[in-house]
């Protein structure tokens, strides 16, 4: 399952340019992971009162378009791969259906003091309805 996380674009994170400054959209991406968590049961602080965090490793996004103030986005967050200490993320965000921006996250499970821990086995079994198999290869038509 695909969790979708609206958002409208507000004046005062654009750019000089009128566009949606590129820190925004990783903003954008990271409201949407935090707001899955919570659907699945594990908002911030609750794993911080169980002694755990997760915490981001690795960021690769993608600018396609640029939004700007007025459009509605909506960011699709998917859970790729949950291993013992670490998670992978895809997410998209689209405008009207056009894909304008797209994120991959790796992150990992610490204690509070900043350690590496396993997760949390109920954390994995609440993610699993939001994960998918990661897409083949795309082949040419030769091939």
């Amino acid at each position: 399952m695909v969790h979708r996380f609206p958002i409208a674009v507000r004046f005062y994170e654009l750019d000089p340019y009128s566009h949606l400054n590129h820190s925004v959209y990783i903003q954008y991406f990271e409201t949407a992971r935090i707001d899955l968590l919570a659907e699945a049961g594990f908002d911030l602080t609750e794993m911080a009162d169980r002694g755990r965090m997760i915490v981001v490793t690795e960021i690769r996004t993608r600018f396609l378009a640029s939004a700007t103030m007025g459009d509605e986005v909506v960011v699709e967050t998917e859970v790729v791969d949950t291993k013992r200490v670490t998670t992978r993320w895809r997410q998209r965000m689209y405008r009207d259906g056009e894909l304008i921006a797209e994120q991959d996250l790796f992150a990992a499970m610490t204690n509070l003091g900043g350690r590496p821990v396993r997760l949390l086995p109920e954390l994995v079994a609440a993610l699993e309805p939001y994960r998918v198999d990661e897409p083949s290869e795309k082949t040419d038509e030769k091939g």
